[in-house]
């Protein structure tokens, strides 16, 4: 038995920040039922990469990934009906998950206040990127533009260029595991107090203690942090270096003096005895020039044996790795990071398994990622206990979208 086995959870969460949290706990025996918009789809499942490049609600790696082990009802809950559904899942799980615009829940009058008189112990979790209160709580946003309200976009990229912010929805990548912990916390608590929260969470407050040295350096000393591209405050060299091949890069960082060394070593250049570079503060003054000495090497190279030469010299070094590099990592194929899952409409697929590694407990993914609404008739007749003539009354009437 899983460590959350006997935990229930109504998600009607989207796109990643919410749902990979769910995902987490899925992984660890959490039974998670996924409520989808009948009008829309979830944006998860509208972003690529696709399954053999075709764009489709099925098709997408991102839902593949984020919602592996749920099961999935769609419900237009403009309808009377279709609320009725969503009461009854809520009553059942006792823990909700959402992350619409804040007062979104509450038209369908699906807010906390309206259900926790009905559901005793109800526990309910709201993730939004502003927060359900405050003058900015009304601002939809992604996490482009959550990582832009933390203060991401002002020290990453590259002092003379305009502002380019980390990769991708960076909030929705960084905070699911703190959304997770929330709701452990908040299961945990109602188990000893028969007590259940609300959890109001924001994404973006979440991620700022990302960015806490920066804030911490701006408000004692005055200093606000700026964009430093690769760079570091502490060593040099420190950066990603173009290797030979059509966008091939590695990483490298030297942290003292006998790293430095075994990399001129390795690089069989005579730098260690330039009296530029004979001390940590004179290679950060002169950061520029090393990065074109190390370059000047790495350009000639494969990522590859470039990682190992300096790797074995003890320099610490990692290919920037594609795709491609992943599925045929060693390491991540020692943990069976990536498992084949077996999907009603393309066979055979491929998901991450669960990252986190308990001492007692292992979790797994018991199931690929659900069809959208393929689990309708097992939630109304094997979670709800709906007959089969009221089944089809529901979606005779349209409440299944």
């Amino acid at each position: 038995m899983k460590p959350l086995s006997g935990v229930r959870i109504c998600d009607f969460a989207w796109a990643m920040a919410a749902p990979a949290a769910t995902r987490y706990l899925a992984d660890f025996g959490a039974h998670v039922v996924r409520i989808e918009p009948h009008n829309r789809y979830d944006a998860a499942r509208t972003q690529p990469p696709f399954l053999n490049d075709r764009p489709g609600p099925e098709n997408s790696a991102m839902w593949s990934n984020c919602d592996a082990g749920k099961y999935s009802i769609v419900l237009d809950l403009a309808r009377p009906a279709a609320r009725t559904i969503a009461l009854d899942l809520v009553r059942w799980a006792g823990v909700v998950v959402e992350s619409f615009s804040p007062g979104t829940m509450r038209k369908w009058e699906l807010d906390y206040e309206s259900l926790r008189p009905m559901v005793p112990g109800l526990i309910m979790l709201g993730s939004s990127l502003m927060g359900q209160n405050g003058p900015m709580a009304d601002y939809a946003g992604w996490g482009y533009m959550g990582a832009a309200m933390a203060g991401f976009h002002q020290v990453t990229g590259w002092p003379d260029r305009d502002p380019s912010g980390p990769f991708h929805s960076y909030t929705d990548y960084v905070v699911p595991r703190m959304t997770a912990t929330a709701l452990l916390a908040a299961i945990d608590y109602r188990r000893r107090t028969g007590e259940g929260q609300y959890i109001d969470f924001s994404q973006v407050e979440a991620a700022i203690h990302f960015l806490a040295p920066a804030y911490l350096d701006l408000n004692v000393n005055g200093h606000a942090m700026p964009a430093m591209g690769n760079r570091d405050l502490n060593f040099a060299p420190h950066g990603v270096y173009r290797c030979r091949g059509e966008d091939r890069w590695i990483a490298i960082v030297c942290e003292n003096d006998n790293q430095w060394k075994a990399l001129c070593q390795t690089m069989e250049r005579a730098a260690q005895d330039d009296p530029r570079f004979d001390s940590p503060a004179n290679r950060l003054a002169h950061a520029e020039e090393l990065d074109c000495i190390v370059n000047a090497w790495t350009c000639t190279m494969e990522p590859h044996r470039a990682e190992a030469l300096l790797q074995s010299a003890g320099v610490p070094a990692s290919v920037v790795q594609t795709s491609s590099d992943l599925s045929r990592d060693p390491q991540l194929a020692h943990r069976r990071h990536f498992v084949a899952l077996e999907h009603p409409l393309h066979g055979t697929i491929f998901a991450e398994s669960s990252s986190i590694r308990l001492s007692r407990a292992r979790g797994s993914v018991q199931r690929a990622a659900p069809t959208l609404g393929g689990d309708a008739q097992y939630i109304l007749s094997g979670i709800l206990g709906y007959s089969e003539e009221r089944i089809a009354e529901l979606a005779a009437d349209g409440a299944l979208g």
